[in-house]
């Protein structure tokens, strides 16, 4: 077997492991929100619970990406699935509020560790033309969870209640673990030299240009998925949306996302990198002032599937970028800084646009974050990669 088929034997594994575990991520989101509104849960309490998700992430991406530097990916993605099974499982064992919060703690830093571990593993097959083309396969791949994991959610919710979504989502990371297990993914790890680990620590990460520029967008792009994640089923159950519709318009988000990657290839030979990352925001920022006035399922469907056509244009080229310009040995420190940046956002979404909401409404939430992502577009004109 060649090297190169090999990488591409590896990257089909870390795609459908990826797939997997991301179907746990995306449909406990769905079923915790919820499950929470159905126990009475205000905007603000479902906020919390959303950005919990994120919290853990938030203070240990950065370590995790050090521990992948320094022992490879596979323990880190074994560890990211006995979490998820447990996580997914524990609201079944005690089903009361309280273990929703401890579930999206866990799920969240489980999912965090395995897909740390699965970016420096994607980043490291092949060379550093293949990156764009295997970040968008990687992508796409989560779109396709993206998609499954609110749907399968909703109408298991529909049709058999809560538990039995949880149980199946606890179900599904047990295949990775024994995958991993086995040993037939091969991942070729070199160890980072302890002196390029910690030269300099986050802050000379930080001090590139390149990658603060990359992580700036990055964020925005992250504030734009957050907060459609979040406020986007509290909107539809206001309008009276069943499960089933509400996970359905969340799918149709995730199909864009996995469209616009699929093209990517064709649209990156016609437009530059900034310009794909300028006109996604763009395209967000018009789509949040929009949302307000979306009356029914199909229209805020339809508003997903744009929202998703550009924020699912930008992730692969920020991935690319950023395993380009990070220092040798110091790859998933750098992927952990960017998860750390993502998931602060996660958190600080949830809680500042939840007490906004409850207090004022969703509609100065969705014009005030369509303002914000219409600024970056304007900032973001200057070039990424200068």
């Amino acid at each position: 077997m060649t090297a190169a088929s090999g990488d591409g034997r590896n990257l089909s594994a870390l795609i459908g492991l990826g797939i997997c575990n991301h179907v746990v991520l995306s449909g406990s989101r769905v079923t915790v929100s919820l499950d929470a509104l159905s126990r009475g849960a205000s905007a603000l309490t479902v906020g919390v619970l959303m950005a919990l998700y994120a919290l853990l992430p938030m203070l240990f991406a950065v370590a995790a990406g050090r521990f992948a530097d320094r022992v490879g990916v596979h323990r880190p993605m074994r560890l990211g699935c006995i979490g998820l099974v447990a996580g997914a499982l524990l609201p079944v064992l005690v089903p009361q509020l309280p273990a929703l919060f401890v579930s999206a703690a866990l799920v969240g830093l489980s999912f965090m560790a395995f897909q740390v571990a699965t970016q420096h593993a994607t980043g490291s097959l092949g060379t550093a033309v293949d990156r764009p083309r295997n970040f968008s396969m990687l992508a796409m791949g989560y779109s396709i969870s993206g998609f499954i994991g609110p749907l399968v959610a909703g109408f298991t919710i529909d049709q058999w209640g809560f538990h039995a979504a949880f149980v199946l989502l606890a179900a599904i990371p047990i295949v990775p673990a024994v995958i991993l297990a086995s040993g037939r993914l091969r991942i070729p790890h070199v160890p980072a030299e302890t002196a390029a680990r910690d030269a300099g620590g986050v802050w000379m990460l930080l001090q590139r240009p390149v990658l603060r520029r990359v992580l700036a967008i990055n964020a925005l792009f992250a504030v734009g998925w957050d907060l459609h994640t979040i406020f986007v089923p509290i909107y539809g159950a206001g309008l009276g949306l069943s499960a089933s519709q509400i996970g359905a318009v969340l799918s149709t988000f995730a199909a864009a996302t996995f469209l616009v990657r699929l093209c990517m290839p064709a649209i990156m030979r016609h437009r530059s990198e900034e310009q794909v990352l300028t006109g996604a925001l763009f395209v967000a920022g018009a789509v949040y002032l929009a949302f307000p006035f979306s009356g029914s399922a199909l229209t805020l469907a339809a508003l997903s599937f744009v929202l998703g056509l550009g924020l699912g244009s930008g992730q692969p080229m920020v991935m690319s970028l950023l395993h380009t310009h990070a220092p040798p040995g110091r790859i998933g420190e750098a992927v952990g800084i960017r998860m750390s940046l993502v998931q602060t956002m996660a958190v600080a979404v949830p809680l500042l646009f939840g007490a906004l909401g409850s207090s004022l409404g969703l509609a100065p939430v969705f014009w005030s974050v369509g303002a914000c992502l219409t600024t970056g577009g304007l900032l973001s004109r200057r070039r990424v990669g200068k």
